[in-house]
């Protein structure tokens, strides 16, 4: 009784100080309230993540359903990494918007934006997800198209918004139809085995489907990927806010539906498309030169490899994945304006000692895979896991280690590796704590499936490096303009000068 009254006491106050939140943003938007209202706006913002944080310290092992709400460890983390991405990104903007035309509807879009995000993860009914989703997605197209006056950022809005429509009826779909089977709107009580075991094999494999659909479109994977490519025109703190529980949703709303997939064809369908997302987006990344595009190929295929996580049913790691990326790639949103440097290659590398290095990289993966594989429990995929472990350790070395400069540099290399192991068995420890009560665990795909897989991500990797080391082959231009186009957005979303601003110019003459 003692933790549902805390629960009850920690929401109500977590929902009136995001309320207040959201007054603070309709306030702002008034033309005669000062600019400077925007620290207060900051500053009442900064109030919601640190009750989040204080439910997430006190949460039950177990979880509380109050009303429509489903308060569990996995919906305040969520939330908590919600609102403090968002509330850094508006802490930058203040001084990056300074004089835009948008400057209040900005700061009350994202307020609005997150808001929603973060009340959607705490949402226990299908309908209240549904509902809170779908505003989550109109608040996203809004601040993509929110300068309506240039043309391009209106497009590449006018593409979100068809693809976010997909999305959201593919969601609403699987929420009427789970309902329609099971009579339960409360998800915990819809996925128990009990209401599982009556639904048909073609009607768990026709929710899955939809899930599926309604996940890889925000996450970017293939072949949905043009609204991510089309919206890089939107300003660098809107790209950065996508990756806040809206790019890498798919990843906690998978875990939520976990109990329904079971390794049958929606799993086998999500692995493949994720699977060549994930080559997709590694290759748009190394052709391109676009700053925002790398990151854009870069978050293609990372959120692939959370999908697949998610498909082999290691929903915890997939949750660290998507913690620890949005956070990474915001902050390399955040930066892009300082990216372009000159870098000076260093001409007095010796090969054969790189060579060596490299060799011994790929020795000491082998060995820690190998070792990983025996001791690893029968349980999950140890053989796909120490194959990634091993592979992860042995590029990790190959560009901090082999490639350094000198003795000092290997050195620093090896520094960086031993700090970020250690980092991330702290915080992997930390969140399985935390979530392993909460997440639930689906059947596992075969291991023929698993192997397929990881051979064609091995075998496209492979390619890849067979081109970038043979320029001369004539299959090597060919696949670099064909990454290049697919990674560029369409003639309608493309401007070489934002020509409404000549219009603004002459308009105010």
């Amino acid at each position: 009784m003692l933790v549902s009254l805390s629960s009850t006491m920690l929401l109500t106050l977590f929902f009136i100080m995001l309320i207040a939140s959201g007054l603070s943003g309709i306030l702002l938007l008034h033309p005669r309230v000062p600019l400077s209202f925007v620290r207060i706006h900051i500053g009442i913002n900064a109030i919601p993540p640190l009750i989040s944080l204080l439910a997430l310290v006190n949460t039950n092992v177990n979880y509380d359903t109050i009303g429509p709400w489903f308060l569990d460890s996995l919906a305040w983390l969520v939330v908590f990494f919600v609102l403090t991405i968002g509330l850094i990104i508006q802490r930058f903007s203040i001084r990056y918007f300074m004089g835009d035309y948008s400057y209040r509807k900005y700061f009350a879009y994202f307020t609005f934006t997150t808001g929603a995000a973060s009340i959607t993860w705490l949402c226990g009914d299908l309908r209240f997800l549904v509902l809170f989703w779908g505003v989550t997605l109109v608040g996203l197209t809004i601040l993509i198209g929110l300068n309506r006056r240039w043309q391009v950022v209106s497009e590449a809005a006018r593409v979100s918004k068809r693809f976010f429509m997909l999305s959201w009826l593919s969601l609403l779909f699987a929420a009427i139809w789970l309902f329609q089977a099971t009579g339960q709107w409360q998800f915990s009580l819809a996925l128990t085995n009990e209401n599982l075991a009556q639904l048909g094999t073609w009607e768990r494999t026709g929710i899955s489907l939809l899930i599926v659909l309604t996940v890889i479109i925000p996450a970017a994977q293939w072949p949905f990927q043009r609204w991510l490519i089309e919206s890089v025109a939107a300003p660098t703190p809107v790209s950065a806010i996508m990756h806040a529980g809206l790019v890498n949703a798919g990843g906690i709303i998978l875990t939520r539906f976990s109990p329904l997939f079971n390794g049958d064809i929606a799993s086998i369908i999500l692995i493949i498309l994720a699977s060549i997302s994930v080559l997709l987006g590694s290759g748009i990344n190394l052709v391109q030169v676009d700053y925002k595009r790398q990151l854009v190929g870069s978050t293609m295929g990372q959120m692939g490899f959370m999908l697949i996580q998610c498909a082999l049913g290691a929903y915890v790691a997939a949750v660290i994945h998507l913690v620890l990326h949005g956070l990474f790639k915001a902050t390399l949103f955040l930066q892009a304006g300082s990216a372009v440097r000159h870098i000076e290659l260093s001409t007095h590398v010796n090969e054969s000692s790189s060579y060596l290095w490299i060799m011994v990289g790929r020795a000491l993966g082998l060995i820690v895979g190998v070792s990983f594989w025996l001791m690893a429990p029968v349980a999950g995929y140890p053989l796909i896991s120490a194959l990634i472990l091993g592979w992860s350790l042995s590029v990790s070395w190959t560009q901090l280690v082999a490639l350094g400069e000198g003795r000092i540099g290997r050195i620093v290399g090896l520094s960086i590796i031993g700090v970020f192991a250690i980092v991330y068995f702290i915080i992997h420890n930390l969140f399985y704590e935390w979530l392993h009560i909460s997440v639930n665990q689906s059947v596992q795909l075969p291991i023929s499936v698993v192997i397929i897989v990881v051979g064609l991500l091995l075998l496209g990797s492979a390619i890849g490096t067979w081109g970038a080391r043979n320029h001369s082959s004539s299959i090597f231009p060919a696949l670099y303009l064909w990454l290049v186009r697919l990674g560029e957005a369409k003639l309608k979303s493309v401007d070489s000068h934002p020509n409404y601003l000549k219009h603004l110019i002459n308009t105010r003459r």
